[in-house]
Protein backbone atom coordinates (compact mmCIF):
# COMPACT_ATOMS: atom_id res chain seq x y z
CA UNK A 1 0.00 0.00 0.00
CA UNK A 2 1.32 3.52 -0.48
CA UNK A 3 1.38 5.80 2.14
CA UNK A 4 3.20 9.21 0.55
CA UNK A 5 4.03 10.13 -2.54
CA UNK A 6 6.41 13.21 -2.81
CA UNK A 7 7.89 15.06 -5.93
CA UNK A 8 9.42 18.30 -6.27
CA UNK A 9 10.88 20.24 -9.79
CA UNK A 10 8.61 17.96 -12.25
CA UNK A 11 6.63 19.29 -15.21
CA UNK A 12 4.90 22.37 -13.14
CA UNK A 13 5.91 21.07 -9.58
CA UNK A 14 8.62 23.21 -8.39
CA UNK A 15 8.80 23.22 -4.26
CA UNK A 16 8.38 19.69 -3.05
CA UNK A 17 4.53 18.60 -3.13
CA UNK A 18 3.24 15.42 -0.65
CA UNK A 19 -0.10 13.11 -1.84
CA UNK A 20 -0.16 11.11 1.62
CA UNK A 21 -2.85 8.17 1.73
CA UNK A 22 -2.19 8.36 5.65
CA UNK A 23 -5.19 8.86 7.69
CA UNK A 24 -5.68 11.91 9.67
CA UNK A 25 -6.72 12.19 13.23
CA UNK A 26 -10.01 13.81 11.79
CA UNK A 27 -12.95 11.60 13.39
CA UNK A 28 -14.05 9.13 10.00
CA UNK A 29 -17.38 7.81 9.52
CA UNK A 30 -18.48 5.26 11.62
CA UNK A 31 -18.00 2.71 8.41
CA UNK A 32 -15.22 4.36 7.04
CA UNK A 33 -12.74 1.84 5.45
CA UNK A 34 -9.17 2.33 7.22
CA UNK A 35 -6.33 -0.08 6.59
CA UNK A 36 -4.69 -0.62 10.56
CA UNK A 37 -0.87 -2.03 8.99
CA UNK A 38 1.76 -1.55 10.96
CA UNK A 39 0.57 1.03 13.54
CA UNK A 40 -0.67 3.56 10.52
CA UNK A 41 -4.43 3.61 9.54
CA UNK A 42 -4.02 3.76 5.44
CA UNK A 43 -7.17 5.23 3.26
CA UNK A 44 -8.40 3.46 0.55
CA UNK A 45 -8.45 6.50 -1.76
CA UNK A 46 -7.66 9.85 -2.55
CA UNK A 47 -8.92 12.19 -5.48
CA UNK A 48 -7.22 15.79 -6.50
CA UNK A 49 -9.47 18.73 -7.42
CA UNK A 50 -8.35 21.51 -9.28
CA UNK A 51 -8.96 23.95 -11.96
CA UNK A 52 -7.46 23.33 -15.70
CA UNK A 53 -3.85 23.71 -16.03
CA UNK A 54 -3.42 23.26 -11.94
CA UNK A 55 -1.40 20.29 -12.45
CA UNK A 56 -3.40 18.00 -11.06
CA UNK A 57 -2.00 15.43 -13.88
CA UNK A 58 1.34 16.36 -13.15
CA UNK A 59 0.84 14.61 -9.81
CA UNK A 60 0.01 11.10 -11.55
CA UNK A 61 2.97 12.23 -14.32
CA UNK A 62 5.57 12.46 -11.72
CA UNK A 63 4.47 8.48 -10.00
CA UNK A 64 4.59 7.46 -13.76
CA UNK A 65 7.79 8.91 -14.00
CA UNK A 66 9.50 7.43 -10.66
CA UNK A 67 7.63 3.48 -11.68
CA UNK A 68 9.25 3.52 -15.51
CA UNK A 69 12.87 4.93 -14.12
CA UNK A 70 12.53 1.80 -11.90
CA UNK A 71 11.16 -0.96 -14.30
CA UNK A 72 13.04 0.44 -17.35
CA UNK A 73 15.98 2.68 -17.23
CA UNK A 74 18.62 -0.11 -17.01
CA UNK A 75 16.87 -1.66 -20.05
CA UNK A 76 15.12 0.96 -22.10
CA UNK A 77 17.53 4.15 -21.17
CA UNK A 78 19.84 4.87 -23.92
CA UNK A 79 23.35 4.52 -22.48
CA UNK A 80 24.20 8.37 -24.08
CA UNK A 81 20.73 9.88 -23.81
CA UNK A 82 20.92 11.10 -20.01
CA UNK A 83 18.09 10.61 -17.93
CA UNK A 84 14.11 11.66 -19.49
CA UNK A 85 12.87 14.12 -16.74
CA UNK A 86 11.29 17.40 -17.04
CA UNK A 87 12.16 20.15 -14.73
CA UNK A 88 10.04 23.15 -13.99
CA UNK A 89 10.17 25.60 -17.15
CA UNK A 90 8.80 28.64 -15.72
CA UNK A 91 12.37 28.98 -13.33
CA UNK A 92 15.59 29.09 -15.53
CA UNK A 93 17.50 27.59 -12.23
CA UNK A 94 15.18 24.84 -12.24
CA UNK A 95 17.18 22.98 -14.83
CA UNK A 96 20.04 23.11 -13.09
CA UNK A 97 18.59 21.80 -9.62
CA UNK A 98 17.55 17.95 -9.04
CA UNK A 99 14.01 16.62 -9.29
CA UNK A 100 13.60 14.57 -6.29
CA UNK A 101 10.82 11.89 -6.20
CA UNK A 102 10.32 9.69 -3.03
CA UNK A 103 7.80 7.10 -1.82
CA UNK A 104 6.55 5.29 0.97
CA UNK A 105 4.89 2.39 0.98
CA UNK A 106 4.57 -1.01 2.65
CA UNK A 107 4.89 -4.58 1.83
CA UNK A 108 3.85 -7.14 4.03
CA UNK A 109 3.40 -4.81 6.74
CA UNK A 110 6.41 -3.56 6.80
CA UNK A 111 7.25 0.20 5.66
CA UNK A 112 10.05 1.16 3.12
CA UNK A 113 11.33 4.28 1.56
CA UNK A 114 12.69 4.51 -1.71
CA UNK A 115 13.42 8.16 -3.64
CA UNK A 116 16.06 9.32 -6.44
CA UNK A 117 17.14 12.26 -7.32
CA UNK A 118 18.07 13.07 -11.23
CA UNK A 119 19.23 15.58 -12.88
CA UNK A 120 19.48 16.00 -16.99
CA UNK A 121 22.46 13.71 -16.95
CA UNK A 122 22.57 11.28 -14.17
CA UNK A 123 20.64 9.98 -11.55
CA UNK A 124 22.67 11.71 -8.50
CA UNK A 125 21.24 10.17 -5.32
CA UNK A 126 19.11 6.88 -4.71
CA UNK A 127 18.30 5.42 -1.42
CA UNK A 128 16.19 2.90 0.02
CA UNK A 129 15.28 2.26 4.09
CA UNK A 130 12.85 -0.54 5.48
CA UNK A 131 11.20 0.36 8.78
CA UNK A 132 11.02 -3.34 10.80
CA UNK A 133 9.06 -2.75 13.52
CA UNK A 134 9.36 0.96 13.47
CA UNK A 135 13.18 0.85 13.11
CA UNK A 136 14.92 2.67 10.37
CA UNK A 137 17.71 -0.06 8.36
CA UNK A 138 19.38 1.18 5.29
CA UNK A 139 19.19 -1.50 2.42
CA UNK A 140 21.33 0.72 0.33
CA UNK A 141 22.42 4.59 -0.42
CA UNK A 142 23.94 6.47 -3.26
CA UNK A 143 25.44 9.34 -4.35
CA UNK A 144 26.79 9.63 -7.96
CA UNK A 145 27.92 6.05 -9.11
CA UNK A 146 29.31 5.31 -4.90
CA UNK A 147 26.35 2.74 -3.50
CA UNK A 148 26.89 2.10 0.02
CA UNK A 149 24.68 -1.10 1.65
CA UNK A 150 23.35 -1.13 4.71
CA UNK A 151 23.62 -5.00 6.74
CA UNK A 152 19.79 -5.79 6.15
CA UNK A 153 20.83 -5.43 2.61
CA UNK A 154 21.59 -9.71 1.32
CA UNK A 155 22.35 -11.05 -1.99
CA UNK A 156 25.09 -9.62 -5.03
CA UNK A 157 26.12 -5.90 -4.48
CA UNK A 158 29.19 -5.14 -6.07
CA UNK A 159 28.96 -6.52 -9.01
CA UNK A 160 25.30 -4.83 -9.33
CA UNK A 161 27.08 -2.08 -8.67
CA UNK A 162 29.35 -1.86 -11.55
CA UNK A 163 26.60 -2.75 -14.11
CA UNK A 164 24.47 0.13 -12.81
CA UNK A 165 25.17 3.08 -15.61
CA UNK A 166 24.52 6.83 -14.45
CA UNK A 167 21.66 7.45 -15.76
CA UNK A 168 20.05 3.98 -14.48
CA UNK A 169 19.06 3.58 -11.16
CA UNK A 170 20.61 1.25 -8.60
CA UNK A 171 17.05 -0.40 -8.01
CA UNK A 172 16.45 -1.17 -12.22
CA UNK A 173 19.77 -2.52 -12.30
CA UNK A 174 19.83 -5.12 -9.53
CA UNK A 175 16.29 -6.25 -10.14
CA UNK A 176 16.69 -6.46 -14.07
CA UNK A 177 19.28 -9.01 -12.89
CA UNK A 178 17.38 -10.91 -10.74
CA UNK A 179 18.40 -9.52 -7.40
CA UNK A 180 15.52 -11.76 -5.04
CA UNK A 181 15.12 -9.17 -2.12
CA UNK A 182 15.01 -5.79 -4.24
CA UNK A 183 12.21 -7.42 -6.47
CA UNK A 184 9.43 -7.23 -4.27
CA UNK A 185 10.65 -3.68 -4.38
CA UNK A 186 10.07 -3.56 -8.00
CA UNK A 187 7.24 -5.70 -8.19
CA UNK A 188 5.25 -3.29 -5.63
CA UNK A 189 5.89 -0.51 -8.48
CA UNK A 190 5.20 -2.84 -11.61
CA UNK A 191 1.35 -3.99 -9.86
CA UNK A 192 0.93 0.13 -9.79
CA UNK A 193 -1.83 0.24 -12.80
CA UNK A 194 -1.89 3.96 -14.14
CA UNK A 195 -4.39 5.05 -16.46
CA UNK A 196 -3.96 8.61 -17.93
CA UNK A 197 -5.42 8.67 -21.18
CA UNK A 198 -8.92 5.92 -22.21
CA UNK A 199 -9.47 5.50 -26.28
CA UNK A 200 -12.81 4.48 -25.97
CA UNK A 201 -13.63 3.98 -30.15
CA UNK A 202 -14.80 0.25 -30.37
CA UNK A 203 -11.96 -1.14 -32.19
CA UNK A 204 -9.86 -0.34 -28.85
CA UNK A 205 -11.56 -2.07 -26.63
CA UNK A 206 -12.08 -5.19 -28.60
CA UNK A 207 -8.25 -5.26 -28.95
CA UNK A 208 -8.03 -4.89 -25.02
CA UNK A 209 -9.97 -8.05 -25.02
CA UNK A 210 -8.83 -9.76 -27.48
CA UNK A 211 -7.00 -12.04 -25.37
CA UNK A 212 -9.13 -12.18 -21.97
CA UNK A 213 -13.10 -11.19 -20.85
CA UNK A 214 -14.90 -8.71 -19.45
CA UNK A 215 -15.26 -9.12 -15.23
CA UNK A 216 -18.33 -10.40 -14.72
CA UNK A 217 -18.36 -7.89 -11.97
CA UNK A 218 -18.67 -5.02 -14.29
CA UNK A 219 -21.06 -6.75 -16.46
CA UNK A 220 -23.24 -6.13 -12.94
CA UNK A 221 -21.64 -3.06 -12.16
CA UNK A 222 -22.92 -1.64 -16.20
CA UNK A 223 -26.56 -2.93 -14.81
CA UNK A 224 -26.34 -1.53 -11.53
CA UNK A 225 -25.39 2.16 -12.88
CA UNK A 226 -28.51 2.35 -15.03
CA UNK A 227 -26.81 1.27 -18.54
CA UNK A 228 -29.31 -1.45 -19.67
CA UNK A 229 -26.69 -4.32 -19.78
CA UNK A 230 -27.02 -7.70 -19.43
CA UNK A 231 -24.09 -9.59 -20.47
CA UNK A 232 -21.91 -10.03 -23.37
CA UNK A 233 -20.44 -11.87 -26.28
CA UNK A 234 -17.52 -12.27 -28.29
CA UNK A 235 -17.16 -12.95 -31.96
CA UNK A 236 -14.17 -13.61 -33.78
CA UNK A 237 -12.90 -14.14 -37.56
CA UNK A 238 -9.55 -15.53 -38.72
CA UNK A 239 -7.16 -12.68 -39.65
CA UNK A 240 -5.74 -13.02 -43.20
CA UNK A 241 -1.91 -13.50 -43.75
CA UNK A 242 -1.53 -9.70 -45.45
CA UNK A 243 -3.23 -8.13 -42.03
CA UNK A 244 -1.31 -10.51 -39.66
CA UNK A 245 2.19 -9.17 -41.79
CA UNK A 246 1.50 -5.88 -41.30
CA UNK A 247 0.79 -6.09 -37.47
CA UNK A 248 3.86 -7.96 -37.03
CA UNK A 249 6.03 -5.15 -38.94
CA UNK A 250 4.15 -2.58 -36.85
CA UNK A 251 4.48 -3.64 -34.16
CA UNK A 252 8.55 -4.06 -34.74
CA UNK A 253 8.92 -0.76 -35.08
CA UNK A 254 6.74 0.21 -32.55
CA UNK A 255 9.05 -1.79 -29.97
CA UNK A 256 12.23 -0.12 -31.59
CA UNK A 257 10.78 3.48 -31.20
CA UNK A 258 10.00 2.81 -27.54
CA UNK A 259 13.78 1.11 -27.03
CA UNK A 260 15.47 4.37 -28.56
CA UNK A 261 13.56 6.68 -26.91
CA UNK A 262 12.86 5.48 -23.31
CA UNK A 263 11.05 7.98 -21.38
CA UNK A 264 8.03 8.31 -18.71
CA UNK A 265 5.33 6.23 -21.00
CA UNK A 266 4.95 2.73 -20.17
CA UNK A 267 3.69 1.28 -23.11
CA UNK A 268 2.65 -2.37 -23.11
CA UNK A 269 2.18 -4.49 -26.71
CA UNK A 270 -0.19 -6.66 -26.67
CA UNK A 271 -0.22 -9.83 -29.03
CA UNK A 272 -3.86 -9.88 -30.56
CA UNK A 273 -3.39 -13.48 -31.83
CA UNK A 274 -4.68 -14.76 -35.25
CA UNK A 275 -7.96 -14.32 -34.58
CA UNK A 276 -9.93 -10.82 -34.82
CA UNK A 277 -12.17 -9.96 -32.07
CA UNK A 278 -15.56 -7.98 -31.15
CA UNK A 279 -16.92 -7.28 -28.78
CA UNK A 280 -20.96 -7.28 -28.56
CA UNK A 281 -22.93 -6.23 -25.24
CA UNK A 282 -26.66 -7.50 -24.39
CA UNK A 283 -29.43 -5.76 -23.73
CA UNK A 284 -32.86 -7.29 -23.02
CA UNK A 285 -36.07 -6.45 -25.40
CA UNK A 286 -39.59 -5.70 -23.78
CA UNK A 287 -40.19 -9.61 -25.25
CA UNK A 288 -37.57 -11.21 -22.18
CA UNK A 289 -34.98 -11.56 -25.33
CA UNK A 290 -31.49 -10.80 -25.66
CA UNK A 291 -30.06 -8.46 -28.21
CA UNK A 292 -26.56 -7.71 -28.84
CA UNK A 293 -25.31 -4.46 -29.74
CA UNK A 294 -21.65 -3.28 -31.21
CA UNK A 295 -19.37 -1.09 -28.69
CA UNK A 296 -19.55 1.43 -30.97
CA UNK A 297 -23.95 1.56 -30.17
CA UNK A 298 -23.03 2.58 -26.39
CA UNK A 299 -22.22 5.87 -25.26
CA UNK A 300 -19.06 6.73 -24.54
CA UNK A 301 -18.75 6.26 -20.71
CA UNK A 302 -20.23 3.03 -21.05
CA UNK A 303 -17.00 1.88 -23.03
CA UNK A 304 -14.96 3.56 -20.76
CA UNK A 305 -16.23 1.98 -17.66
CA UNK A 306 -15.65 -1.51 -19.46
CA UNK A 307 -12.21 -0.85 -19.82
CA UNK A 308 -11.39 0.95 -16.34
CA UNK A 309 -13.75 -1.45 -13.92
CA UNK A 310 -11.68 -4.45 -15.30
CA UNK A 311 -8.61 -2.65 -14.57
CA UNK A 312 -10.12 -1.72 -11.31
CA UNK A 313 -11.60 -5.26 -9.98
CA UNK A 314 -7.94 -6.72 -11.00
CA UNK A 315 -6.56 -4.10 -8.61
CA UNK A 316 -9.44 -4.80 -5.85
CA UNK A 317 -8.17 -8.32 -6.27
CA UNK A 318 -4.82 -8.33 -5.74
CA UNK A 319 -4.79 -5.30 -3.50
CA UNK A 320 -2.63 -3.06 -6.05
CA UNK A 321 -2.65 0.75 -6.34
CA UNK A 322 -4.71 1.80 -9.48
CA UNK A 323 -4.27 5.16 -10.56
CA UNK A 324 -6.96 7.31 -13.03
CA UNK A 325 -6.38 10.46 -14.35
CA UNK A 326 -9.95 12.05 -15.36
CA UNK A 327 -12.09 9.10 -13.25
CA UNK A 328 -15.38 11.16 -14.18
CA UNK A 329 -14.86 11.83 -17.97
CA UNK A 330 -18.12 10.64 -19.83
CA UNK A 331 -19.55 9.06 -16.66
CA UNK A 332 -22.57 10.35 -14.80
CA UNK A 333 -22.03 10.99 -11.01
CA UNK A 334 -23.44 7.99 -9.59
CA UNK A 335 -20.82 6.19 -11.93
CA UNK A 336 -18.17 7.82 -10.20
CA UNK A 337 -18.99 7.50 -6.92
CA UNK A 338 -19.87 3.63 -7.25
CA UNK A 339 -16.28 3.37 -8.42
CA UNK A 340 -15.13 5.30 -4.57
CA UNK A 341 -17.45 2.81 -3.20
CA UNK A 342 -16.20 -0.56 -3.95
CA UNK A 343 -12.68 0.57 -2.59
CA UNK A 344 -14.56 1.77 0.59
CA UNK A 345 -16.16 -1.20 1.04
CA UNK A 346 -15.34 -4.13 3.68
CA UNK A 347 -16.75 -6.73 2.13
CA UNK A 348 -15.45 -5.79 -1.43
CA UNK A 349 -11.76 -4.53 -1.05
CA UNK A 350 -10.31 -7.12 1.58
CA UNK A 351 -6.87 -7.26 0.32
CA UNK A 352 -5.69 -3.47 0.54
CA UNK A 353 -6.35 -1.48 -2.98
CA UNK A 354 -6.27 1.76 -3.21
CA UNK A 355 -7.61 4.54 -5.97
CA UNK A 356 -6.04 8.29 -6.65
CA UNK A 357 -8.20 9.88 -9.04
CA UNK A 358 -8.46 13.29 -10.45
CA UNK A 359 -11.59 14.48 -10.27
CA UNK A 360 -13.47 17.66 -12.07
CA UNK A 361 -17.18 16.25 -10.85
CA UNK A 362 -17.62 18.48 -7.31
CA UNK A 363 -21.07 16.40 -6.64
CA UNK A 364 -18.31 13.46 -5.06
CA UNK A 365 -17.31 16.38 -2.79
CA UNK A 366 -20.39 15.45 -0.46
CA UNK A 367 -20.05 11.60 -1.32
CA UNK A 368 -20.23 9.60 1.65
CA UNK A 369 -17.47 7.47 0.52
CA UNK A 370 -14.94 10.65 0.72
CA UNK A 371 -13.76 12.06 4.32
CA UNK A 372 -11.93 15.71 4.38
CA UNK A 373 -7.85 13.93 3.97
CA UNK A 374 -9.05 12.16 1.16
CA UNK A 375 -9.81 15.10 -0.93
CA UNK A 376 -6.70 16.90 -2.14
CA UNK A 377 -6.52 20.48 -3.94
CA UNK A 378 -4.22 21.78 -6.41
CA UNK A 379 -3.63 25.28 -7.49
CA UNK A 380 -0.90 27.29 -9.29
CA UNK A 381 0.68 30.00 -6.87
CA UNK A 382 1.79 33.57 -8.85
CA UNK A 383 4.64 32.01 -9.87
CA UNK A 384 2.72 29.33 -11.97
CA UNK A 385 4.12 26.71 -9.10
CA UNK A 386 0.94 23.81 -8.51
CA UNK A 387 0.83 23.20 -4.84
CA UNK A 388 -1.41 20.37 -3.17
CA UNK A 389 -2.60 19.96 0.03
CA UNK A 390 -5.31 17.80 1.62
CA UNK A 391 -9.13 19.33 2.96
CA UNK A 392 -8.14 18.50 5.96
CA UNK A 393 -5.60 20.79 6.24
CA UNK A 394 -8.57 23.65 6.21
CA UNK A 395 -10.79 24.20 9.09
CA UNK A 396 -13.79 23.22 8.72
CA UNK A 397 -16.91 21.01 9.87
CA UNK A 398 -17.93 17.82 9.19
CA UNK A 399 -21.58 19.17 8.31
CA UNK A 400 -20.05 21.82 6.03
CA UNK A 401 -20.87 21.95 2.78
CA UNK A 402 -17.86 21.04 0.99
CA UNK A 403 -18.79 21.67 -3.02
CA UNK A 404 -20.65 24.74 -1.94
CA UNK A 405 -17.26 26.02 -0.21
CA UNK A 406 -14.90 24.68 -3.03
CA UNK A 407 -17.19 26.36 -5.80
CA UNK A 408 -16.62 29.50 -3.54
CA UNK A 409 -12.99 29.53 -3.41
CA UNK A 410 -13.01 28.85 0.15
CA UNK A 411 -10.55 26.31 0.40
CA UNK A 412 -8.71 27.18 -2.41
CA UNK A 413 -7.94 24.80 -5.39
CA UNK A 414 -10.37 26.69 -8.23
CA UNK A 415 -10.74 30.07 -9.91
CA UNK A 416 -13.37 32.65 -9.18
CA UNK A 417 -15.60 32.25 -11.98
CA UNK A 418 -16.11 35.68 -13.98
CA UNK A 419 -18.84 37.80 -13.89
CA UNK A 420 -20.84 37.47 -17.68
CA UNK A 421 -20.44 41.47 -18.55
CA UNK A 422 -16.37 40.85 -17.68
CA UNK A 423 -16.31 37.13 -19.47
CA UNK A 424 -17.90 38.27 -22.72
CA UNK A 425 -15.98 41.36 -22.92
CA UNK A 426 -12.61 39.40 -22.71
CA UNK A 427 -13.38 36.37 -25.30
CA UNK A 428 -15.11 39.28 -27.88
CA UNK A 429 -12.11 41.48 -27.81
CA UNK A 430 -11.57 41.87 -31.73
CA UNK A 431 -8.21 40.49 -33.15
CA UNK A 432 -7.51 43.81 -34.09
CA UNK A 433 -7.85 45.48 -30.58
CA UNK A 434 -4.63 46.24 -28.60
CA UNK A 435 -5.11 42.71 -27.01
CA UNK A 436 -4.21 41.29 -30.19
CA UNK A 437 -0.81 39.63 -31.55
CA UNK A 438 0.83 41.59 -34.88
CA UNK A 439 1.40 39.03 -37.44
Amino acid sequence: MLLRFTVANYLSILDSQELSLVASRLKAPEDALRFEVAGVSVLPSAVIYGPNASGKSNIIAALSFMRSAILHSHTRGNPEGGVPRRPFALDASATERPSILEADFLIDGIRYQFGFEANNERFTKEWLYSFPEGKRRKLYDRTDQNVSFGPSMRGPKRLLSELMRPNSLFLSTATQNDHEQLSEIRKFFSNIKIIRSISVGGHTINDALSNSEIDQRTIKFLGRVGTGITGYRKNSEEISDSTRAMMHDLTALIKRHVADNAGDVDIEIKNRGDKNVTVELAHQTEAGELCYLELDSESAGTRRLILLLNDVFQAIDSGDLVVIDEVDASLHTFASEAILALFDDHEINRNGAQLIATVHDTNLLTSTYLSRDQIWLTEKNDRGETEIFALAEIRSRPSDNFELGYLQGRYGGTIAPPSRRSFKSEISAPANSDQGSEL
